[in-house]
């Protein structure tokens, strides 16, 4: 695999990332009732643990972003 394919890979990879994270953030913002009720009744926890997990979620998957996407996608930009 080429540097220039590599480079194209991580790229796309990043896009479609943020997408997912930005359309699970919207989702969990706009219908914050219906989640929290389908997680309430999947997992038997209280709305307080439930915003902290989303908000685990959502900054735990940002920061797998940035560094398994991002980090080697600009790196690879920097040598190339």
């Amino acid at each position: 695999m080429s540097m220039e394919t590599l480079t194209t890979f991580l790229g796309w990879s990043f896009l479609i990332n943020c997408g997912i994270l930005c359309l699970t953030t919207v989702l969990i913002i706009t219908m914050k009732r219906p989640v929290m009720k389908a997680h309430a009744s999947l997992f038997a926890l209280d709305d307080d643990t439930l915003n902290q997990a989303n908000f685990r979620y959502l900054a735990q998957y940002k920061a797998l972003i940035l560094t398994m996407y991002l980090a080697p996608y600009l790196a690879l930009k920097m040598m190339g």
